[in-house]
């Protein structure tokens, strides 16, 4: 009797050498792959086939080549080229720029602007993930993926933020050093992974601080120890994702390729 052909595998999910004895992908009451990952905006159903013949796709980590596989969106990982694709169909992922005097939080017993005045009608029970306080304007991540959620704001992770604060001027030459060597805080020393002027006039400059921490207030108090009061704070970009051209008050979806840098950068 032959020997059952062994299922490729992906080793980022398998160690060397592991072997099975079956395919154990195939849900008999579940969605066809194809339609799975058109769904998900991957590309046409036609062209999902393709991708799934040339062995581009992995589900639970094992290379399916079968046309009319069925799996379940919602309980299986599913990735193409290396990436994972959020194929959960109530999972949900938007990127807003929050404005200034805007609380971080969904709702403010104090009656404040808050994130639920802009989020509110696209999906039930969004988390933000992390926050800027009220005076800081940027990008902030919603989505109610909250293994994502969690993950993103976990500091073992190490998600990079990418700052601009408008500071005065002039800067002295030794600032970038002194914040990467970090600076001594009530609550610990602060260390930031980057910094850069981008722009100096007269008395004020535009200043770019890259970290991967979260601490309350974290970027003003280091600025502020260093000896540099902040006269306005953006955030700009949350890992793999940029504000870009996003009005303050507008919510963007994010894209597939961005979900999937996302997942990547948390190793999901």
């Amino acid at each position: 009797m032959k020997a059952a052909r062994q299922p490729l595998r992906d080793h980022a999910f398998y160690p060397e050498g592991y072997t099975d004895e079956r395919d154990t992908t195939e849900v008999p009451d579940g969605v066809r792959l194809q339609k799975v990952l058109a769904q998900a905006g991957v590309a046409s159903r036609r062209a999902c086939e393709e991708m799934i013949g040339d062995g581009r796709v992995t589900v639970n980590g094992q290379v399916v080549r079968r046309f009319g596989a069925k799996v379940d969106p919602v309980a299986q990982v599913i990735h193409v080229d290396g990436k994972r694709i959020p194929t959960a169909p109530d999972l949900v992922y938007y990127a807003l720029n929050k404005p200034i005097g805007v609380v971080s939080t969904m709702d403010d017993p104090q009656g404040r602007p808050c994130l639920a005045d802009y989020v509110e009608e696209l999906a039930p029970r969004l988390f933000h993930v992390g926050r800027l306080d009220t005076e800081t304007e940027g990008l902030l991540l919603l989505t109610n993926d909250g293994e994502l959620a969690n993950r993103l704001t976990h500091p073992s992770y190490g998600v990079q933020k990418k700052y601009w604060a408008k500071v005065p001027g002039p800067i002295p030459r030794d600032l970038g050093r002194r914040l990467k060597q970090g600076i001594d805080l009530e609550d610990g020393i602060a260390k930031a992974d980057s910094f850069a002027i981008v722009h100096e006039h007269a008395q004020q400059a535009l200043v770019e601080i890259v970290l991967h921490e979260g601490r309350k207030h974290v970027v003003r108090r280091m600025l502020e120890e260093s000896g540099h009061r902040v006269l306005d704070l953006a955030r700009i970009e949350f890992g793999p994702v940029k504000l870009g051209r996003t009005k303050p008050g507008t919510v963007r979806a994010l894209s597939l390729k961005e979900v999937g840098e996302l997942y990547a950068a948390v190793k999901l």
